[in-house]
């Protein structure tokens, strides 16, 4: 699929699936740190596709772990309950030699609102009155380092609260990233409507190399469910 015209549309691609799910896939990338938790059955549904790669890496919104190990994460919406599921995604990634690359600190805001006063908190560390909104300035670092040694990536879901200018600095870190990682070889999905909407915002969607705004529907099918579409399409 070349990215002249960047083509948007569902997972209905059998060969696309199988790159981004088969022994391919390298990187998968799901935040949610504003508003909307992450999908911690998809990550634990998706480690096994890459316990072949010497480099395997899943880039997962922190707060839910850090709950689940007992930290304080203030008002960041995690899935409370998931925290069993966290657990076991950080041991299963360890027996399949997949590494989860945490923020190990946020941008946080004290409203949720672009003119919230700012502070950068640890992950597992943000006190009541303060939520996650972006990744802070170390965690944006090794985003950037995990993404740009990656040559398949899987990105759904932004790293903050992208709508707002003030706490959209993570978000676009990760879209330049994948941007320059795709411009060396990589092979970019982009999935979702606001990872989406992110790459717009940023100028960035003549720059990855396949856009869908399935999000929930890529998230079923990372899950490995039967997507209506495909299963009608393969009749």
């Amino acid at each position: 699929h070349t990215m002249g015209d960047v083509a948007r549309q569902s997972l209905n691609d059998e060969e696309l699936l199988y790159r981004l799910f088969g022994v391919n896939a390298e990187l998968l990338i799901d935040h949610a740190w504003g508003w909307e938790p992450c999908t911690m059955q998809a990550v634990k549904s998706y480690l096994p596709a890459v316990n072949s790669l010497s480099t395997s890496q899943v880039l997962a919104e922190p707060y839910t772990f850090a709950k689940a190990h007992g930290g304080e994460i203030g008002g960041s919406i995690c899935e409370e309950d998931k925290l069993d599921v966290a657990l076991g995604v950080e041991e299963l990634a360890k027996k399949n030699g997949v590494e989860l690359v945490m923020a190990p600190d946020a941008i946080c805001g004290d409203a949720f609102s672009n003119d919230a006063n700012q502070r950068v908190y640890p992950s597992n560390a943000i006190p009541a009155g303060w939520e996650g909104m972006d990744a802070g300035p170390e965690a944006q670092k090794k985003f950037r380092e995990a993404i740009r040694g990656a040559k398949t990536i899987l990105w759904n879901g932004p790293a903050g609260v992208f709508e707002f200018d003030n706490f959209c600095d993570g978000s676009r870190a990760i879209g330049e990233a994948i941007a320059e990682a795709t411009a060396n070889g990589a092979f970019s999905l982009i999935g979702g409507g606001d990872s989406v909407a992110c790459v717009n915002k940023f100028g960035l969607a003549d720059k990855v190399s396949y856009i869908s705004t399935g999000g929930g529907a890529l998230l079923e099918a990372v899950e490995g469910k039967v997507l209506p579409g495909v299963a009608a399409i393969k009749g």
